[in-house]
């Protein structure tokens, strides 16, 4: 059974910054991608970024590029979220999520909002 665990929430300040941790157990997938995603109060849920397990890539919402920066330890099945200069709008529920691959897809594919297995999510609020 895949098990995914957040931590790292909290408040930040505008132009802050955050790291959020996910410590995966259990997977077996072969190729798979492993990241993030947000849902803020009316929205709807949506990717920030994911890596993809078998050759490292990695993919990031137009929104957040060139301020987070996704990373993972293989040794700790852990994978990072580190979160800069952030603003107002990143307030949401971070969710860290896994979705088996079974080809090679697209960056839409992989920040699409479906997923195998979620965590139970981390609230990050970003104030002024």
């Amino acid at each position: 059974e895949v098990q995914l665990v957040e931590s790292g929430g909290g408040l930040a300040q505008v132009g802050g910054s955050l790291r959020l941790s996910c410590a995966a157990s259990g997977l077996t997938f072969g190729d798979y991608t492993i990241g993030w995603f947000r849902q803020s109060p009316g929205k709807e849920r949506e990717g920030v970024s994911v890596i993809r397990k078998g050759d490292g890539s990695t993919y990031y919402a137009d929104s957040v590029k060139g301020r987070f920066t996704i990373s993972s330890d293989n040794a700790k099945n852990t994978v990072y979220l580190q979160m800069n200069s952030l603003k107002p709008e990143d307030t949401a529920i971070y969710y860290c999520a896994v979705r088996r691959l079974t080809g090679p897809y697209g960056s839409k594919y992989y920040l699409s909002p479906r997923a195998d297995c979620w965590g139970k999510g981390t609230l990050i609020t970003v104030s002024s």
